[in-house]
């Protein structure tokens, strides 16, 4: 929770700070059902899940428009200094990296639309797994936030590592893939896209946690 905002007696800029920082949590788990979405959109070829992902990509655009102008009109009503400043200072960087995790989210869902067409050139293990990193992440960077803890942001960013692990090892098999056969390369190409996305997803959470760190600590990363 808000440093600010321990005290019993709550002041109208500590209230708004407070609804700014449950907005954020709310469009952050807007993108965490995203991805849960794409997941069965891509791994369970599930079409609906995948429609009501692209659908949802709506309400996470409308919230961080709606977040920016709340954010920067405090800054001008409010004048807030020190720490509550930080915080709206590290929500405005924060809005499009999750804004532009849901956005990935949303190919994720077309590729496996796309891909759904055509057998499968592997199993799916590792971008699976991809995806559970991501849900956990996400579910960690909902935590820090609300709750502005530092150690839980470190927890969620360090996550990213294994998330480019596997995206190189992703990369490492299509391009064999490719090589053996030329007819999986269409395939195998949407396949190497996919998991692309998946890898920006979690650079932008990563940079979420970075931002969660300043606010936090003050400390740039």
């Amino acid at each position: 929770m808000l440093r600010t905002m321990v005290h019993s007696g709550m002041n109208a800029l500590e209230h708004e700070l407070q609804e700014v920082n449950a907005a954020v949590v709310r469009m952050l788990s807007l993108v965490r059902e995203g991805v849960q979405l794409a997941r069965r959109a891509l791994i369970d070829e599930d079409a609906e899940a995948g429609e009501r992902c692209i659908a949802g990509d709506a309400q996470v655009d409308a919230a961080q428009h709606e977040l920016e102008s709340r954010c920067l009109t405090i800054i001008a009503r409010r004048q807030p200094a020190a720490g509550d400043l930080r915080f709206l200072g590290a929500v405005l960087q924060a809005l499009a990296d999750i804004e532009r995790a849901g956005d990935y989210a949303v190919h994720v869902a077309r590729a496996g639309a796309e891909l759904a067409k055509q057998p499968r050139v592997k199993k799916y293990l590792d971008m699976n797994r991809i995806m559970g990193i991501l849900d956990e992440m996400l579910e960690l960077t909902m935590r820090a936030m609300a709750d502005g803890d530092a150690q839980t942001a470190r927890e969620a960013r360090a996550m990213d590592e294994e998330i480019d692990e596997l995206y190189d090892q992703i990369q490492r098999e299509l391009l064999t893939y490719m090589m053996a056969d030329p007819h999986t390369i269409d395939r195998a190409t949407t396949l190497l896209a996919t998991a692309r996305y998946l890898e920006r997803c979690g650079d932008h959470l990563e940079n979420v946690n970075e931002h969660i760190l300043f606010w936090v600590t003050g400390e740039r990363i």
